[in-house]
């Protein structure tokens, strides 16, 4: 079980990492992004490698 913890926080700590260093159209898009995998953790990082990957440019 603490593999699996182990696991689970370095994706999401890399997802925090990744949406920091995109580049987006504007700084309202990354800070939108950031908020949204802080406050909701599993459903922001599953969001972002389905959506939010895509949309940044």
């Amino acid at each position: 079980m603490f593999g699996i913890g182990i696991i689970g926080l370095a994706i999401y700590a890399y997802t925090i990492y990744d949406v920091v260093i995109s580049n987006f159209a504007n700084d309202t898009d990354k800070l939108i992004w950031i908020l949204i995998v802080i406050l909701v953790p599993l459903l922001g990082t599953v969001l972002w490698f389905l959506v939010g990957r895509g949309k940044r440019i």
